[in-house]
Parts: structure tokens; sequence; C-alpha cells
């Protein structure tokens, strides 16, 4: 069983086509990387996969479970991190995570322990508004976790942060690909896929225009971005 399945899948707004019959699969355990220029579908279909949004025509499943029809399934098995932390600034760090705990139905102990699992124990009882940006990603990180999802769904996650920011957090993501959790992203940094990520898709206008394991796009042209490139017929472009 796939960790992520996505059949034919389609979706317009309005007269606009965001996605034109995307098929790709996420193996379970595995880091899978969506590349592709602004509006190319990346946000659309990884918000379909989140239950947030409802595909026009295809198949989504997650872990077995239909996105469209067993949504609830789905959302007890996912996590979401996005460039937009969805936290309460007004909020100390812990009381951000024992309002989500309290919102997902865990015990209110697991703050405790996420704020521990990123290293923010220290600030747990400062306001979020006083973070940096890679700390709230930290916390978001947390908040997204605190149900042990089998899933994570990212959506630009490094967008902001310094390369100190984006150095934690990817060691924050292998450890947790280390304990089995499935990591399904999107990136405009070529070098971020190639670090953490096993296989990944390039789309372009909705479509899937290139797929297979990261070593196998790079060695077709050289280099990742290279292949990001090619398959989005961007390449000589200013």
């Amino acid at each position: 069983m796939h960790a992520v399945e996505l059949r034919d899948v389609e979706k317009s707004f309005g007269r606009h086509r965001v996605l034109r019959g995307v098929t790709l699969s996420v193996e379970r355990g595995e880091a899978f990387v969506l590349l592709g220029p602004n509006g190319a579908g990346k946000t659309t279909l990884i918000r379909i996969v989140a239950t947030l949004l409802r595909q026009d025509s295809g198949e989504v499943r997650v872990l077995g479970y239909d996105a469209r029809k067993e949504a609830q399934e789905v959302r007890r098995r996912i996590g979401v991190v996005s460039h937009n932390p969805l936290l309460y600034e007004e909020l100390t760090a812990r009381e951000n995570l024992e309002f989500y705990a309290r919102a997902f139905g865990v015990p209110i102990r697991r703050a405790e322990e996420m704020l521990e699992r990123v290293e923010l124990e220290e600030r747990a009882d400062d306001q979020v508004s006083t973070f940096s940006r890679g700390m709230k990603q930290r916390l978001s990180i947390a908040r997204a976790l605190l149900h042990s999802p089998q899933v994570l769904l990212l959506d630009e996650p490094t967008t902001g942060l310094d390369i100190r920011g984006r150095r934690d957090f990817y060691a924050l993501l292998e450890r947790l690909l280390e304990e089995g959790v499935t990591l399904l992203m999107t990136t405009h940094h070529p070098e971020e896929a190639e670090r953490l990520c096993s296989r990944g898709a390039v789309l372009h206008s909705g479509r899937v225009v290139a797929e297979g394991r990261i070593q196998e796009l790079k060695a077709s042209v050289g280099s990742l971005e290279e292949a990001y490139l090619r398959a989005t017929g961007e390449e000589g472009e200013t």
C-alpha cells in the first residue's frame, strides 16, 4: 500500500485548470519532492492531499483511505507544515501546543514532549511573537507531530529561513525519516530536494513533466536544477 496515491487528478478554479490529470505515488517511509515554477499546481496538490480542497475528478488516497470520502481518517494520519506556521503569536509556545493537543484530542503532556523534540523547551513560556522565523517553523513541526502522523506534508517549509534555520530544519526532517515518517514536500530549492528526498516529480502547468529518483533526474542532465529547467521549458530564459 502506498502512503500517498493520486490517479488522474484534475482541479480547476473557474476556467483555470490548475491540475491536469496528475498521477503520482509516494511509498511509505520515503521523502518525495514536488518541484515546479509558481503556478505549477504544487500547493493545490498538497492541499488536496491534506483534504483542505477537493479535486474535481480523479482519486486521492492516503494510506489506503479515500481523501474525499474518508477525509477524517486521512486527517488523523497526516501532519501539515507550510510557509505559514499557523501559530497564535500572542500565546506562548507551550500554550500553542496545548491548544492544538486539545483540538487533536491527544494528551496535554504531548506538548512538553514535542517542545523537547524540537529543542524549544527553554523557550516554552515565551510568546511566539518573540521567536525567529526558524523557531516558529520548528514549533510548527511540533504542532504537526502532536498526533503522531504517519505522513507529513510540507509546502515550501523553508521559505524565509536563514542558513542556520534551514540546517536545523533539515536535521529534524532527517530524524523523522529515520523513524519511518513519510514526507511529501514542495520546494523551489533543488539542493533541498537533493539532501532530503529519494524521488521527485516536476510539475509544470498542472502536469507531471518529469518523475523519477533524484539521482536519475540528475544523471540525465547533470544536475537537479538543470532537470527542473529542462522539464519546465525554462532553460535558457532570462
